[in-house]
Order: C-alpha cells, then sequence, then structure tokens
C-alpha cells in the first residue's frame, strides 16, 4: 500500500469522525435545549377535594384542630379547625434542603387548643441528629396571623420573622419598600418575599419556585378583601402581576376561605362552612385586581372569586347614615312639638 492511500484514508477518517462529533454535538443541545422547559416547570401537587369545613354545633360534633395536607412531599398546607377559630387560617410548610419555612401561624395561641408547633415538628425532617432549622415568617402582622408564634419561642432552631414593618424590611432586605423583591434561600428551593401592602402595611406575599405557588395571605383570597389603603392595594397587586409575568404560577394560595362555592360571604365569626369555595385561586383573578381597584366605588364591590370591601369607609358611611337618621328624628319629634304647642295656645 503507497503512502499516498493510506494520507488518503486518514483524511476520510478525520472527515467521518468530525461529522459524527458535530452531528452528536448538535443532538445533545437540541436534547438539552428541549429539556430545559421541563426543569423549570413546577413540581405538581394535589389539593383535597374538601378542606375542614367545622360544623353547625361544634360542641356536638367535635373537630380535629388542625387538618394536614401534603400538597407534595415537601409542601404541606394546614387548615386550622373553624370550629377552633372562626378565621379557619391556613398555614404552609416549605421544606428545603438546609431549612424549612412555616408562613403565618394562625389565629389560637393555646397549644392545648391548637397544637401548631408540635404539628411542624413532626413534620419537619431530621438533619443529623437535629430537626431541620425553621424560619417562621408572617404574611402580615395581624393577630390571627401571628398569635401561634409564642409555641415556636423557646424552641431550637427556630428564628421567628419580626412583624412590624422595620423589622420586615430590615430581615428580607427590602430598603426601598414596598419596592424590590426578598429572597429566602431554603436550600434547593427560593422562595421570593413581594411587599404587597394594602390590606395592612407590613403586608408580603410569597412566591415559591419548586411549585409555582403564590401563597398570597389576605391579600388575595376567596373572600372579602378588607383594604385599608386603596391606592397601596392596586399598586400592589400590578407589582404581583408584573412580577408573575414571566414566571410559572400554579396556584395563589391565601389564608381563609370566607365565601361558598356560588360566591356568597358566610356571616362574620361563622363556624360553619357548608359548599365552600375552593381554595386555590388562578393568574385570571390576579390579573383583574388591578381593574378592580380602579372600577372601586370606596366601600364594597362583589366578584366571583373575591370581594372588595372597605371597613373604615363602610363604618363612616353607617354612621353617617346613621346620624341623618337620628337628625331626621330630632326634627319630625321637634316639628310635632311646635304644632302641638301651638294648638294648646289656639285653644286658650
Amino acid at each position: 500500500m503507497s503512502i499516498r492511500i493510506v494520507k488518503a484514508d486518514l483524511t476520510w477518517l478525520r472527515r467521518y469522525v468530525s461529522r459524527w462529533l458535530h452531528a452528536t454535538l448538535l443532538t445533545v443541545a437540541a436534547i438539552l435545549f428541549t429539556a430545559l422547559p421541563a426543569l423549570a416547570e413546577p413540581v405538581p401537587g394535589s389539593l383535597p377535594a374538601q378542606w375542614n369545613i367545622g360544623a353547625e354545633d361544634c360542641v356536638a360534633s367535635p373537630q380535629p384542630p388542625l387538618q394536614v395536607h401534603t400538597y407534595e412531599p415537601q409542601t404541606f398546607i394546614l387548615r386550622q379547625s373553624p370550629c377552633a377559630t372562626f378565621e379557619a387560617n391556613f398555614i404552609y410548610l416549605l421544606i428545603g434542603s438546609d431549612k424549612a419555612l412555616l408562613i403565618d401561624t394562625g389565629a389560637v395561641a393555646d397549644p392545648n387548643a391548637m397544637p401548631l408547633a408540635k404539628t411542624i415538628l413532626q413534620l419537619l425532617p431530621d438533619k443529623g441528629d437535629k430537626k431541620l432549622p425553621l424560619l417562621v415568617a408572617h404574611t402580615h402582622r395581624h393577630l390571627d396571623h401571628r398569635a401561634g408564634d409564642a409555641q415556636f419561642a423557646s424552641l431550637p432552631s427556630v428564628q421567628v420573622v419580626p412583624f412590624d414593618l422595620e423589622g420586615v424590611r430590615a430581615f428580607f432586605g427590602l430598603t426601598s419598600w414596598p419596592n424590590g423583591i426578598g429572597h429566602i434561600d431554603l436550600g434547593g428551593r427560593t422562595v421570593d418575599v413581594i411587599p404587597t401592602p394594602g390590606h395592612n402595611q407590613t403586608h408580603v406575599a410569597f412566591y415559591d419556585d419548586r411549585t409555582g405557588t403564590l401563597f398570597s395571605g389576605d391579600f388575595l383570597l376567596p373572600g372579602r378583601l378588607l383594604i385599608e389603603d386603596v391606592g397601596a392595594y392596586r399598586e400592589s397587586a400590578l407589582r404581583i402581576v408584573d412580577f408573575l409575568n414571566a414566571r410559572p404560577l400554579a396556584h395563589i394560595l391565601g389564608g381563609h376561605i370566607e365565601l361558598n362555592a356560588t360566591g356568597r360571604a358566610y356571616r362574620f365569626g361563622s363556624h360553619y362552612h357548608p359548599d365552600e369555595h375552593r381554595l386555590e385561586l388562578a393568574r385570571a383573578d390576579l390579573t383583574a385586581l388591578p381593574g378592580a381597584f380602579e372600577r372601586f366605588n370606596g366601600f364594597y364591590a362583589r366578584y366571583p372569586n373575591y370581594i372588595l370591601t372597605h371597613p373604615i369607609h363602610n363604618i363612616l358611611a353607617l354612621l353617617s347614615a346613621v346620624l341623618v337618621v337620628l337628625s331626621l328624628a330630632v326634627f319630625g319629634l321637634y316639628r310635632l312639638w311646635r304644632r302641638r304647642r301651638s294648638r294648646r295656645a289656639r285653644a286658650l
């Protein structure tokens, strides 16, 4: 075999290997590119067909104080029984590889009546010879979202985030409140903290990248959206819509359910929620919220999955109506007195 033939064979072999490598790399790149959206998809979870709805007679039909639901292996939803508290709060436990996050501690402080801390510790996995560290945070400072804090105060490896505005801003690094986003690294799981004042000055929402869930507290829920500041609430709605624009959203999970399936509100203080509305809301409910605030009359507006209401405005309007009625009544009595007095004078 001549040297010329050997060189030709080697040249052909190099070209073949080069083309094979090029085709293989293109195939691998295509596979990886196709797989990227799948990797970004939220971890799916499940929600129960019905939560604990309390009872017409809680004494005759006692209920367990807490309902614990596994949404997925690292995400738990806890519902406080309507029989234990008419607030019937929802509480969320998110578990990462380094720490866990508890969102809100509910409306009942007594550990005997509401064994929240005991239940959470049972759900936490072990890390070494101890339980996984726990961070306790709040959607806002209203007492029904932090009454259970005392149960965690003396537990080891537990940190409770302050609930006052300055404490919230400092802890999450939200120096330009209400702008900016805070972050909680749980280890392989990041939770974003978005300022959402309007219901309350200290309100924040939590977005979980693992499940694609927005934990919205009292900012957005199937119930009464109690408004403290209309302008701030609308700006918060716009901020959340913008934040979620390029992110997956599986569910919006709030702090309460106050409506039945037809959108009617249960009476305030009710311990029984028959035919209850689903807990989860969708992106469409959120995107419609800024427009709902633009059209808000300042007092009350009902939508299919929530109700806008301004308690202070409503109370002032009620007081004004009472004052008008009393004024008319006094004026009517005064005129009646004048007529009787006039008749007596003519009779004399």
